[in-house]
């Protein structure tokens, strides 16, 4: 039992290291969309840059559906900001892979990460992947899009995860799914004539 306590001290320490040197968050408060990825990957903690490996699909991805009027570069992530849209991690402890994660990660991180919703007050909340919301959740089974119940005062929305490990949503169907985001997004933002 006294493993088990102490383990989980050393992954509370774990995560508080991780917050401390880890990757910024690019948020303020009252935006349109936080972009929630599951955790940062290695090799963007070690670039410094969200979404920084050439084979993530993200910034390409944010721009062909509407999001951004160009193409950022993960060096260019803060111009998000501009846009109305942000950028945050369900876990904020990097992995090589999102596999690596469990459920109690997920569950241990949501109080940190309802807080920090709750602070800032965006209008949506998009999960990049099922995973953290599912566990957050407490459901087994989530559909892709927008979801009945808020997080932390925002809209929910589940996107296809955008990491190139992710085979099972080519560039078109990812771009589909942000789309559909963006629109209904924009039509709640359009003032009623």
């Amino acid at each position: 039992m006294q493993d088990k306590a102490v383990a989980a001290d050393m992954d509370d320490q774990a995560e508080i290291a991780a917050q401390a040197s880890g990757l910024a968050e690019i948020l303020a408060p009252h935006l349109s969309v936080v972009f929630c990825g599951l955790n940062p990957a290695l090799s963007a903690h070690l670039d410094g840059h969200n979404f920084s490996n050439r084979s993530n699909r993200f910034w390409r991805v944010l721009h062909l559906a509407g999001f951004t009027p160009r193409l950022l570069r993960a060096e260019e992530e803060r111009e998000m900001l501009q846009y109305g849209v942000g950028l945050t991690s369900a876990v904020s402890r990097p992995t090589k892979s999102a596999s690596e994660l469990t459920k109690r990660d997920y569950i241990t991180a949501a109080p940190v990460l309802e807080d920090k919703i709750r602070q800032l007050a965006p209008g949506n909340l998009a999960f990049l992947g099922k995973a953290a919301y599912a566990a957050i959740s407490l459901q087994t089974h989530v559909e892709w899009g927008r979801q009945p119940n808020e997080f932390a005062g925002a809209s929910v929305w589940v996107l296809p995860n955008p990491s190139g490990l992710n085979r099972a949503f080519d560039l078109t169907r990812l771009t589909e799914h942000y789309r559909e985001m963006k629109l209904a997004v924009d039509r709640a933002a359009a003032p009623l004539e």
